[in-house]
């Protein structure tokens, strides 16, 4: 299975298990993903989600296998699937339960917006981020309003453009994640927080949640569907074609040539 789903103390833990793809994500585990937070977010036994993954990477962004199908996707196809990425980042983003990301390894592209998401985000000094959507002719869209949020708009167009991979010290810096600690005291860090949310009240806790988003202008419905369309034109765009079929084809592509 692609996803495990336990129970621990009243803390789902969700555990992407695709170790030997580096935790790429795919449809399908998009698609486990958004109903498991959405089941989690209901259960009133569970007072926390915690996100974690096996193997060396945390996630390397999104599988060969899927973009291979992506590549060969109409803008209307490739619109519905981003709307469906889309909607898993809305669900993280807006669950009443308080979310976690224990990261460790890599994460790229995708899966810096799960991070983002997440209402606290621990991870070790080894950890490497980048956002390399550039790289394949394509664009962060889905995940973009989250970044944004967290790293601010100025950071966000460097790291945007430069498809540069960086540090868990810089991603603290930037405000993509709460905390760096060597691999050891991971899930005693972890732990630390859970034991302090626990000691919070779970209505308090979600109308928290509630107050801090509607003070800071909650995405709206609109913006999230343009982040989709925006998305799909660019997947469909002959760069976006020829960024993909260049990275599946390992080459560079014609656009870096000299």
């Amino acid at each position: 299975m692609s996803l495990l789903v336990s129970h621990e103390e009243r803390v789902a833990v969700l555990t992407l298990n695709r170790p030997e793809l580096h935790n790429a994500f795919d449809d399908a585990l998009i698609a486990d993903l958004t109903a498991a937070y959405r089941e989690a977010g209901r259960d009133p036994q569970v007072r926390a989600i915690l996100l974690r993954a096996n193997g060396a990477s945390f996630c390397a962004g999104a599988d060969l296998n899927w973009m291979r199908r992506m590549a060969a996707y109409s803008e209307a196809e490739n619109r519905a699937d981003a709307e469906r990425l889309g909607a898993l980042m809305q669900v993280i983003d807006t669950c009443p339960k308080p979310t976690l990301a224990r990261v460790h390894g890599s994460a790229f592209a995708g899966a810096i917006g799960l991070i983002a998401c997440s209402d606290i985000a621990v991870t070790v000094p080894e950890a490497l981020f980048a956002v390399t959507e550039v790289r394949i002719g394509l664009i962060p869209a889905v995940i973009s309003p989250y970044l944004v949020r967290a790293m601010g708009v100025r950071q966000a167009r460097r790291y945007f453009l430069t498809a540069e991979r960086f540090s868990a010290e810089t991603a603290c810096a930037l405000g993509l994640v709460h905390e760096v600690v060597p691999a050891e005291e991971l899930d005693g860090a972890i732990a630390r927080h859970l034991k302090a949310l626990a000691a919070g009240s779970p209505a308090a806790l979600a109308a928290t949640k509630d107050l801090v988003a509607a003070v800071d202008h909650p995405l709206s419905g609109e913006v999230i569907a343009d982040t989709a369309r925006r998305i799909a034109a660019q997947r469909a765009s002959a760069d976006g074609r020829e960024g993909l079929s260049a990275f599946l084809e390992k080459r560079k592509p014609e656009w870096g040539q000299s």
